[in-house]
C-alpha cells in the first residue's frame, strides 16, 4: 500500500487564496482538504476546490502536454521536439522580430495563475532584456480598474483590509459581485459574522438576484453602468443627514469640494431616475453605512469591467474616505482579486502600465531604480500595449512574435471574431499550457508543457495582501517545466542572440533566487517585504505585506495613521460622474446583455471542465431570461433562441429566471468552443476600455433574442473510463446546427453530446449516425439497435456487463435525463432494459430522473430536496438526512431559499 504524504498548497481558484493540504504518494495526488491554520480559509474549501484531486487523475492526466510540440507552418501539423530544439527555435524567431521591426514587435500575455516568481521572471525579460513594455496579463480583464481606483483615490495599489474585518463589521456592501458563487469560502465567513452579529446590515448592489443578493438585508438592482449615480447619491445624503467625518477629510483628503460641488445634483431622487431604483432604498443604504460604526465594502467585476471601471471603484472608496471608515476593524475599501495570484502580479509589474514593486511606468525615477537593480542601462519609457489592444495590434500586423503563458485568450478576450483572426494571421505563437487542448492551443506554433498545480513551487499573493508559499507535491509529467524555469532558460538563448549585456540578466538556479532579487526590488516601497523569506514563510506560515525588515510579522490593515502614499501624504476625492454603457440599447438590439460566474466552474474551464461532478449544477449553456421577456418571443423553458449583437451571434438555450429585470439576460462566461458551437458569449462583447485601466467592458453588450427553430435533436450519451472521448468528439460540435459537448457523473465521466439541426435542415442520415456510434464506442456487437426510417427515428444503446454504458437518441430523447441517469449510476437494466427505446421521460420501472445536482459534496438533486421538504422537512432537518451544505457550503444559499420558498408555498391561507 502506498504511504500517503502531506504537503500544504494554495487553491488556484480565487483570489481569496484558501490553504490546502495534498494528499499523495509523490507520484500521484489523491486527495485534498482545507488547511485548518491557513488564515485565509481556516480549512473550507470550495466545490472546486474540495474536488483539485480530480484534476490529477490518471484519466487526466493523460491528456496533460507533457512534451514540446512545434509547426514551422501554420498548415502543418505539429511534432515531437525537444527542448533545446523548442526553445532554439523561440530564440531564433523572436531575436529576427526584435531585428527586423525594433523590440516593439514581440509581446507576452501571461497570466494570474503563474506564481510571483513567474511573472516577475516574464518582466524582466520583456522589459530589462527586449526592451519592450508589451508584457500585459489577463488580470486586466478584471482587476485593472481597482489598480488604478486605488491609485487615484489612496496612491498606490494597496488593498487597506483584510478577511478578519468581515468579523468586525457592522454593515457590509457587497458592489458587483456574487460573492456566494465566486468566493464562497468569503461568504461562509460573511454568513458567520452575520449569525454572531444579527445587527448587521447586508446592502448588496446588482442587477441580478443573485444567491448573494437573496441573503441581503437590503439588495439594489441597479440598472447596468448606473454605479457612479448611486454612490454620488449615498454620498449626498451622507453630507445631507451630517453622516461624514469632517476632521478626518480635513486632515487626511484632498480634493472634497470638488466632489461635494457635484454630489450636491445627484440626489436620491436622480439617482433612483438613472439606477432604477427607490429613492427611498438609496437614502437606507446611506444611512445604514453612514450611522455604522464600522462599515466594509467588498466588490468584484461588476464595479471593474466598465469603462468607467475607474471611477466605480473611486466612488465607493469616497464613501469610506467620506466617513472615515478606513484603517479601523471592520473598515475599508475591499476590492477582491479573481485569480490565486492577480495580486502578485501587480506587485512585480505584471501589467503592461507598471513596473515592479508598484512604481509607474511613466516615472523616469523609478524606471532609473529598477534598470539599475537589473543592471542594465535604461527601461523603455514607451507604454506597453494593454490586453485588447495587444491583440488588436496583432490583427494589424504589428506583432511579429506572441508569447501567451497560462491563459486562454481565445476564449476570454472580447469580440473574439477579431481575436482569433489575430492569432491566426500572427507569424509566430508561443503557447506555454499545462492544458493540450484549449481554445488558444489551435493557434500556437510552438507548444511548451508547463507544470501545473500541486506540481510547481513559489509564492502567491490573495486579495488581503498574504503571502503564501506554493510547495510541489508531484513531480511535473512527461518534460513538463515549472514557468519560471521556462522563461528562464528562453531568456539565456535570447541573451546570446542580443547586444550583450554587462551582466547576466537571469543567473538563478531555483525559484527562491528570483523571489529574493523581487524582494529587494520592494525595499522602500508601499509593499516592502524586505522581512519576508522563503525560511520565514515556512517558519511562521503566510504572512502580508508589508514586512520591512526588522519585523517579525505582517500587516492586517493599512493606512490606521491616516497617511497615505501620496506626494502630499492625503487620499484623494476625484470628481467622477455618471456615464452611461459604452453600448446603449436600441430597437434592433433591446437587451441587456450581463455577463458573470458559474458556482462550480472557473473562468474557461480548462481545469474545472474536466471533472464530471461540476457541470451537475449547470449541465449546460444557457442564456437567463425575465419570464416576460420569452413570453413576447414565444419562447419556451428550454427553448433555443439565437443572441444577436453588432459583433456576432451566439446559439444556447433560453432559462427562464426571475432573478433578472425585464429587458435583461445574462450568460455565464465560462463556456468557450470547448463545450458548444460557436466561442462563447465573448463573441458578442465589446472591446471598449476603460480609458484610465484598460480594463473593457465585459460586463455588458447589447443584444436581440429570437427563437431558433429546430427540427430535430440528437444526444449521444458514452460512459468515458479512460478520459479520452471528450477531445476526441470536439470535432462534431461543427458538424451540426448547434451543439454542446459537456461531461455528466461524479466516480466516472459521462460525455453527453447533444446537437439540434434547424426547421430546414433533414434529420441525420444513416451513414452520419453509425459515424457517430463508431466514434463514441458504441458500435459494438452488444450494441441495441431501433430505427424508424418513415418518422426518421433511431436509438442505440450499449449495454456491458447489465449496465447502459452508453446511448444515442434522434429525433424521439424525451428519454435522455433517466437513461443519463441510468449510466451515470452504473445501476442494473435487469428492470429497465425493455423500457430503454421507450419515448417516455419516466420509466415504469423506476422513479423520476433526479434533475441538477443541488449539493455536489454529497450528490443531493433539487428533486430529492424539494421532496424531503415537501415531505414537511424544515432545512435543519433535510440537513441531518441528507447532508446537504453541511460541507463545503456553495450550496447554502440556494438550500435556504428553497426551504424559505416551501415553508410560503405550505403555510395556510389567511382567514377573513
Amino acid at each position: 500500500m502506498s504511504i500517503v504524504s502531506e504537503t500544504r498548497s494554495i487553491c488556484p481558484y480565487c483570489g481569496v487564496g484558501c490553504g490546502v493540504i495534498i494528499e499523495h504518494d509523490a507520484t500521484q495526488i489523491t486527495g485534498v482538504r482545507g488547511d485548518p491554520e491557513h488564515p485565509a480559509n481556516f480549512g473550507r474549501l470550495c466545490t472546486k476546490g474540495g474536488t483539485l484531486h480530480l484534476t490529477m487523475t490518471p484519466q487526466v492526466m493523460a491528456q496533460r502536454l507533457t512534451h514540446p510540440l512545434l509547426r514551422t507552418m501554420k498548415d502543418e501539423a505539429r511534432r515531437r521536439v525537444s527542448w533545446d530544439e523548442a526553445l532554439d527555435h523561440a530564440a531564433d524567431k523572436f531575436a529576427q522580430a526584435i531585428a527586423g521591426h525594433g523590440p516593439d514587435s514581440v509581446a507576452f500575455y501571461v497570466s494570474g495563475q503563474l506564481m510571483t516568481e513567474d511573472y516577475y521572471v516574464f518582466n524582466k525579460l520583456a522589459r530589462g532584456l527586449i526592451g519592450t513594455n508589451n508584457v500585459d496579463t489577463n488580470s486586466r480583464l478584471c482587476m485593472s480598474s481597482a489598480v488604478t481606483g486605488y491609485k487615484a483615490t489612496l496612491g498606490a495599489d494597496s488593498p487597506p483590509c483584510c478577511y478578519e474585518d468581515v468579523d468586525h463589521a457592522d454593515c457590509l456592501l457587497i458592489a458587483g459581485s456574487n460573492t456566494a458563487w465566486a468566493h464562497p469560502v468569503l461568504f461562509r465567513r460573511i454568513e458567520d459574522a452575520r449569525a454572531a452579529n444579527p445587527q448587521m446590515k447586508l446592502i448588496v448592489v446588482d442587477p441580478r438576484r443573485t444567491d448573494t443578493a437573496e441573503a441581503a438585508d437590503l439588495h439594489l438592482a441597479i440598472l447596468p453602468g448606473s454605479d457612479v449615480a448611486l454612490y454620488n447619491a449615498m454620498l449626498h445624503v451622507l453630507l445631507w443627514e451630517d453622516l461624514v467625518d469632517l476632521d478626518y477629510i480635513r486632515q487626511h483628503t484632498a480634493g472634497f469640494e470638488a466632489l461635494k460641488a457635484i454630489v450636491r445634483d445627484y440626489t436620491p431622487a436622480m439617482a433612483a431616475d438613472i439606477c432604477g431604483v427607490k429613492a427611498d432604498d438609496i437614502v437606507t443604504a446611506a444611512r445604514w453605512f453612514g450611522q455604522a460604526p464600522a462599515a466594509l465594502s467588498l466588490w468584484c467585476q461588476g464595479l471593474n469591467q466598465s469603462i468607467h471601471g475607474t471611477d466605480n471603484n473611486a466612488a465607493v472608496i469616497h464613501l469610506h474616505l467620506a466617513t472615515g471608515k478606513i484603517g479601523k476593524p471592520g473598515c475599508g475599501p475591499f476590492s477582491l482579486t479573481g485569480q490565486p495570484n492577480a495580486m502578485g502580479g501587480r506587485e512585480v509589474g505584471g501589467l503592461a502600465t507598471l513596473l515592479s514593486a508598484h512604481r509607474d511606468l511613466s516615472n523616469p525615477e523609478h524606471r532609473a531604480e529598477i534598470a539599475r537593480l537589473w543592471g542594465v542601462a535604461d527601461l523603455p519609457a514607451t507604454p506597453g500595449l494593454t490586453a485588447v489592444e495587444l491583440f488588436e495590434a496583432v490583427q494589424r500586423g504589428e506583432i511579429k512574435a506572441l508569447w501567451i503563458a497560462s491563459t486562454n485568450p481565445a476564449q476570454s478576450l472580447p469580440n473574439l471574431k477579431r481575436v482569433h483572426e489575430a492569432l491566426a494571421k500572427c507569424p509566430f505563437v508561443v503557447l506555454q499550457e499545462v492544458s493540450a487542448d484549449t481554445d488558444t492551443t489551435a493557434f500556437a506554433d510552438l507548444l511548451l508543457p508547463a507544470a501545473g498545480w500541486g506540481e510547481k513551487e513559489g509564492t502567491v499573493t490573495n486579495s488581503e495582501r498574504r503571502i503564501s508559499r506554493v510547495r510541489a507535491a508531484v513531480p511535473a509529467p512527461g518534460e513538463a517545466r515549472a514557468d519560471w524555469r521556462i522563461v528562464v532558460d528562453f531568456a539565456r538563448r535570447l541573451e546570446d542572440r542580443l547586444p550583450p549585456c554587462e551582466m547576466a540578466l537571469f543567473p538563478y538556479e531555483g525559484v527562491e533566487a528570483v523571489f529574493n532579487e523581487h524582494r529587494t526590488t520592494t525595499i522602500g516601497r508601499d509593499l516592502d517585504i524586505g522581512g519576508l523569506s522563503y525560511a520565514l514563510l515556512e517558519q511562521s506560515g503566510p504572512q502580508q505585506w508589508p514586512l520591512r525588515a526588522g519585523v517579525t510579522a505582517g500587516t492586517p490593515r493599512l493606512y490606521a495613521d491616516g497617511i497615505f502614499p501620496t506626494a502630499s501624504g492625503r487620499a484623494a476625492f476625484k470628481p467622477v460622474q455618471h456615464r452611461p454603457t459604452a453600448e446603449a440599447t436600441d430597437a434592433r438590439h433591446p437587451l441587456h446583455l450581463n455577463t458573470g460566474r458559474l458556482r462550480d466552474q472557473w473562468h474557461g474551464m480548462s481545469r474545472t471542465g474536466v471533472v464530471p461532478r461540476l457541470f451537475a449544477h449547470a449541465p449546460e449553456p444557457a442564456i437567463e431570461m425575465h419570464p416576460r421577456d420569452m413570453e413576447r418571443r414565444g419562447l419556451a423553458d428550454g427553448d433555443l433562441v439565437r443572441l444577436k449583437g453588432r459583433r456576432g451571434t451566439l446559439v444556447l438555450r433560453a432559462a427562464a429566471s426571475n432573478t433578472l429585470r425585464p429587458a435583461q439576460t445574462y450568460v455565464p462566461m465560462h463556456w468557450g468552443g470547448r463545450y458548444m458551437s460557436g466561442p462563447g458569449v465573448n463573441a458578442l462583447t465589446l472591446p471598449a476600455n476603460d480609458p484610465v485601466s484598460h480594463q473593457p467592458e465585459l460586463k455588458h453588450a447589447a443584444v436581440q433574442v429570437e427563437k431558433f427553430a429546430t427540427g430535430w435533436h440528437l444526444v449521444a450519451m458514452r460512459r468515458d473510463d479512460q478520459g479520452s472521448l471528450h477531445a476526441a468528439l470536439k470535432r462534431w460540435l461543427a458538424r451540426f446546427d448547434y451543439a454542446t459537448l459537456t461531461l455528466a457523473g461524479r466516480e466516472s465521466a459521462v460525455v453527453v453530446l447533444r446537437a439540434w439541426g434547424n426547421t430546414d435542415c433533414p434529420p441525420p442520415p444513416p451513414e452520419l449516425l453509425a459515424e457517430l456510434a463508431a466514434a463514441t464506442g458504441l458500435d459494438s456487437p452488444q450494441m441495441l439497435a431501433f430505427n424508424d426510417a418513415r418518422r426518421g427515428v433511431a436509438k442505440r444503446a450499449l449495454i456491458e456487463d447489465d449496465r447502459l454504458a452508453g446511448a444515442l437518441l434522434c429525433k424521439e430523447t424525451l428519454a435522455t435525463d433517466w437513461l443519463l441517469d441510468l449510466i451515470v449510476r452504473g445501476g442494473s437494466t435487469a428492470e429497465l432494459r425493455k423500457w430503454i427505446f421507450a419515448p417516455l421521460a419516466t420509466p415504469p420501472a423506476a422513479g423520476p430522473a433526479r434533475g441538477r445536482i443541488v449539493c455536489n459534496c454529497f450528490d443531493v438533486s433539487e428533486n430529492e430536496i424539494r421532496a424531503e421538504l415537501a415531505a414537511g422537512l424544515d432545512l435543519v432537518a433535510l440537513q441531518a438526512k441528507t447532508q446537504c451544505g453541511s460541507n463545503c457550503g456553495s450550496c447554502l444559499p440556494e438550500l435556504k431559499r428553497m426551504a424559505a420558498a416551501s415553508q410560503v408555498a405550505v403555510s395556510p391561507a389567511p382567514t377573513s
